[in-house]
């Protein structure tokens, strides 16, 4: 059994800042919080000291909408690209995520499901892989955006039951158009499995999103990305997302995907815990520009933006989330506790793993970074061990 305390630190909990605080956590789960006035729990003589000399300590990062990164893509990642994966997205940052795929055939999307329940299987050294969200292949062609076409089609609830049956609890999520033939059978059934329901690529009125959420949709991809817009006369799906309760809204912070002015309209209109952060980063995050494939789509990316190279389409990102929780907080001004938040606690609230992850609270894993004055990260815990 080991202890470790982490001690003269900010501690970034889920609504305010403990100064000069400490941590004290048992093999990989976090069993004392307190700060400077308080009693320090009997130690054994052997725990690890960590001093942060200042240093803000949050909750790791938790990306439920990622691609890839390194050069690798979980479409066609094995043992050893997940690992690749995994380590890049913990180098900044991310102690939990889920692998994305893209819209493909069924056997393709089987095989990333089949890979992730395989990895789950043994000590996962890197950031945690805690599960699989389908992005499509259920989705409208008229918003394609950077996915291939040529594979989408209606819900097919035989799909999801042989899933279901066959990998139980490895699949998180998954995206759809409310709005196609078949969709609110398919939301149900998902929400009847616990997988969260989720719209993109879609062409929905707001009409279609409200008879969804009945059905048990509860979220929403890349907001503002690859949906019907807002009209004053129709206010279409980013319209329904932005004044509906029961949706959360997936952002990408780089600047490039969604104006900061967009980005201040949903703060306004969803609120800190209505809203979470999201990479959509592709095989070319943390690799130089280049030619890169996304799925089977050419991808070009030129100064870090990546775009089809038929169409020009902006083809996910290679954003982190250590880069869109630093813009977060530099080009919205918003708080290190609220972006905590919406880095953190949210996504694990939308796919049920807060019990375990998202916030700095006795009893959860200890998925922890330490950050400067600048937000920049100086060490990544996760469970319980410094991996960085």
């Amino acid at each position: 059994m080991t202890h470790t305390i982490i001690h003269n630190v900010r501690v970034v909990q889920e609504q305010s800042v403990l100064e000069l605080g400490w941590v004290v956590v048992q093999n990989d789960c976090i069993i004392a919080i307190g700060s400077a006035e308080d009693q320090l729990p009997e130690l054994p003589e052997d725990t690890v000291k960590l001093d942060g000399a200042g240093a803000y300590l949050v909750p790791g990062f938790i990306d439920i909408h990622v691609h890839g990164g390194a050069g690798e893509d979980f479409m066609t990642a094995k043992q050893e690209e997940l690992d690749t994966i995994t380590r890049f997205h913990m180098e900044n940052g991310t102690t939990a995520m889920l692998a994305t795929t893209v819209t493909g055939a069924n056997e393709h999307l089987t095989a990333v499901i089949d890979a992730v329940q395989q990895y789950q299987q043994r000590p996962m050294p890197y950031a945690q892989l805690v599960g699989v969200h389908l992005e499509g292949p259920f989705v409208n062609p008229k918003w394609k955006g950077a996915q291939n076409e040529s594979y989408m089609i209606e819900p097919q609830l035989p799909w999801l039951e042989a899933w279901v049956k066959d990998y139980p609890g490895i699949i998180k999520m998954q995206t759809l158009a409310p709005e196609i033939n078949g969709a609110p059978a398919y939301i149900k059934a998902l929400s009847e499995a616990g997988i969260v329901a989720a719209l993109g690529h879609t062409d929905a009125h707001y009409a279609d999103v409200q008879e969804a959420v009945k059905s048990g949709l509860t979220h929403a991809v890349h907001t503002f990305n690859a949906m019907r817009g807002l009209h004053h006369r129709e206010p279409g799906t980013v319209g329904a997302v932005l004044t509906t309760p029961g949706i959360t809204a997936e952002i990408i912070a780089d600047g490039e995907h969604v104006h900061p002015v967009a980005v201040q309209l949903m703060l306004l209109a969803k609120g800190v815990d209505g809203i979470v952060l999201v990479t959509d980063a592709m095989s070319a995050a943390g690799m130089p520009d280049g030619e890169y494939m996304l799925g089977e789509l050419p991808v070009v990316v030129t100064d870090n933006i990546a775009r089809l190279k038929d169409g020009g389409s902006l083809a996910g990102s290679t954003l982190t989330m250590i880069r869109g929780f630093q813009f977060l907080i530099r080009e919205l001004g918003i708080s290190v506790v609220e972006a905590s938040r919406i880095a953190s606690l949210n996504p694990a609230k939308v796919i049920g793993l807060d019990q375990q992850y998202g916030s700095i609270a006795v009893g959860k894993r200890a998925d922890l970074l330490l950050l400067d004055g600048e937000f920049a990260i100086q060490s990544v815990i996760i469970g319980g061990e410094v991996r960085i």
